[in-house]
């Protein structure tokens, strides 16, 4: 499966290059403005923190008492696994086991996949508000059907979401527990924060290969690139991504290989981001071999 992942995100990318024009992609990644790749590092790195603010919140409503130290230092962790390993989850198990010895393996499980389900209630939540606008007051880009499909869906997988939160047994409880978490002032806060920090790392991209992205278009648009992210046959998103940025960024009126291109540097600009957690683990490496003090052994 690792290699099917992988050659699924090769594949992908090789197709599209062979599809749109190549050198107009390779010339747009050439003439990337660095000023908006740092900015949407900068958004990336806020994200980050703000995700792990929001998973020691989430850690504490299922009786995990972490703190935000740990916290930033885990989810830099996690983040770095899944950008470079197939699949995209494997950081967050990671993340679960390195936590369990704060409560136990099952609390810090649901708490990692709270904190991943209330991230998607998030983005999603602003991208039904976003097309909802887009469909009933028209004059942002045309999405025609299209848009009412994703509206369909998205409305869909809410009242799935609802009916699933009102059984008596153990998942609807659990995600019960995750729509209260999801109410909280804290977590909204949170999540308008991370949402945000994402969406417009993402047109910082954009900009920095030469494409402006509309306002109508952070609620509609990118949100629906960054989902097609967590498809997870691909190696972080990569293929995927690019995909659907070439795809849809011609209702905007650019070319599908400023699409690639911002794609391809989003990707870039997130491995970067998780970069930190290299450091970390040099940190935890070199003071676990440091010799301790003490006198010595006498035989």
């Amino acid at each position: 499966m690792r290699l099917i992942r992988l050659g699924v995100s090769a594949g992908c990318l090789a197709a599209l290059l062979w599809w749109t024009d190549a050198a107009a992609v390779l010339a747009r990644l050439r003439g990337a403005d660095m000023t908006w790749i740092a900015l949407s590092l900068l958004a990336l790195t806020a994200a980050t923190l703000s995700m792990a603010a929001r998973w020691k919140a989430a850690a504490d409503a299922f009786g995990m008492s972490i703190s935000y130290g740990l916290a930033v230092r885990e989810y830099y962790l996690a983040q770095l696994i899944n950008t470079v390993l197939p699949g995209g989850v494997a950081g967050d198990v990671t993340r679960a086991v390195r936590a369990r010895e704060a409560a136990d393996l099952t609390r810090a499980a649901q708490s990692v996949m709270a904190e991943r389900m209330l991230g998607q209630i998030a983005i999603l939540g602003l991208m039904f508000a976003g097309f909802a606008v887009a469909m009933l007051m028209p004059g942002g880009p045309d999405w025609g059907a299209s848009g009412w499909i994703v509206l369909a869906v998205l409305a869909g997988c809410s009242v799935a979401t609802w009916v699933l939160s009102r059984q008596d047994h153990a998942t609807g409880r659990f995600v019960a527990e995750i729509l209260r978490l999801a109410r909280r002032p804290a977590m909204l806060c949170l999540g308008a924060i991370t949402t945000l920090c994402l969406i417009f790392g993402f047109y910082a991209c954009a900009r920095a290969t030469g494409v402006i992205i509309p306002i109508a278009g952070w609620t509609t648009l990118i949100p629906l690139v960054l989902c097609a992210m967590l498809i997870p046959l691909s190696v972080g998103g990569w293929g995927w991504r690019e995909g659907a940025a070439a795809v849809l960024f011609p209702i905007i009126g650019a070319p599908a290989s400023a699409g690639i291109a911002t794609g391809i540097t989003y990707g870039v600009v997130l491995f970067a981001a998780a970069l930190p957690a290299g450091l970390i683990l040099f940190r935890q490496n070199l003071f676990e071999n440091l010799p301790t003090k003490g006198k010595p052994d006498t035989p």
